[in-house]
């Protein structure tokens, strides 16, 4: 069964991003099952402060009635000069629909 995720009004996702979800959660090989929750986390292994790379990202998801909600997708980097920390970069919470950036702080969705 394919996994079904729910659009949240106001920060709304491309769909072709919702289709890398689902496909990473079926390519898992395993079903959710009973699960209430699911936590991805994609990493790109050489990434670091010298050389740079793609984001570590985090998306959660949870069971709805019939369907799958994104909770969250955070975007991490990281920053500092001497000792560089990895850091919530962005944070797009679907909960509250407000967007967090490191530099600004929460923004409305309308903003973010």
């Amino acid at each position: 069964m394919a996994l079904k995720i729910e659009q949240v009004a106001g920060l709304k996702v491309p769909d072709s991003f919702i289709g890398v979800i689902v496909s990473a959660v079926a390519n898992r090989g395993d079903s959710v099952g009973t699960a209430k929750a699911v936590t991805l986390n994609f990493r790109d292994p050489d990434y670091s402060p010298e050389a740079g790379g793609f984001h570590p990202v985090e998306i959660r998801l949870e069971k709805q009635t019939t369907s799958w909600q994104l909770v969250y997708i955070t975007d991490f980097s990281y920053q500092g000069h001497y000792t560089p920390e990895l850091i919530k970069e962005i944070d797009v919470c679907f909960s509250i629909k407000q967007i967090f950036h490191y530099l600004v702080g929460w923004l409305t969705a309308k903003e973010g």
